[in-house]
Order: C-alpha cells, then sequence, then structure tokens
C-alpha cells in the first residue's frame, strides 16, 4: 500500500507543474503560454482492520496567458473571468468586516 501510495504522489508532482503551464502556442503570429491555478488532493484511511479505503480529487482554473507585447517585453494577460471569481471570497470577506465595525460603532 505504502509503495502505491508514494508512485501516485510523485507521478502527481508532475501533473501539476505540466498543467500549471501549458505548451507555448502561436496564436496570430504570437507566442502565449497558458498559466493556470492547479491543486490535486488525496486521502486514505483504515480502520485497523479489513476496512481500508481512500479517494481524491482536483481542479485546474485557467488565470491567463504570458505572451509578449509590440515592444518585445513579457507580459501577463490575465483571464478577467476567472481573477474576478477568485476575487468574490476577499470582497465578501472585506464587506463582513466592514458591517462588523458598522455596526460595533453603531453600538
Amino acid at each position: 500500500m505504502s509503495d502505491d501510495f508514494s508512485a501516485l504522489v510523485e507521478a502527481f508532482k508532475k501533473v501539476g507543474v505540466s498543467r500549471a503551464y501549458g505548451p507555448p502556442l502561436q496564436i496570430g503570429g504570437e507566442e502565449l503560454i497558458p498559466v493556470a491555478l492547479v491543486s490535486f488532493g488525496f486521502g486514505g484511511g483504515s480502520d485497523g482492520g479489513h476496512a481500508a479505503g481512500g479517494g481524491g480529487g482536483g481542479f485546474v482554473l485557467p488565470v491567463g496567458v504570458y505572451g509578449h507585447n509590440a515592444g518585445g517585453r513579457v507580459t501577463f494577460q490575465p483571464n478577467t473571468v476567472v481573477v474576478l471569481a477568485m476575487l468574490l471570497p476577499l470582497v465578501a470577506a472585506a464587506g463582513l468586516s466592514i458591517r462588523g465595525v458598522v455596526r460595533a460603532l453603531r453600538a
């Protein structure tokens, strides 16, 4: 069991890196390198007897691309929809914090 788990961990180390930065693409005469946020998780357990189990999962979010601009500089062009979706928890937390401060000041 331990050897199988170690082999799985090593395999997914390589998968994560290859998913975070995609192969360069030529689009409209410009070279673009896709960038993503990659997360994987696994777990397993046993009751010490015959029952054992495990599972895992993950996700990949396309964050944007690296590309060359007209001046030859490398720039990052974000995927606006995904970046805004990733900011939603931060905006919600800030709103709740401000609401708490306003309520405390009123009391």
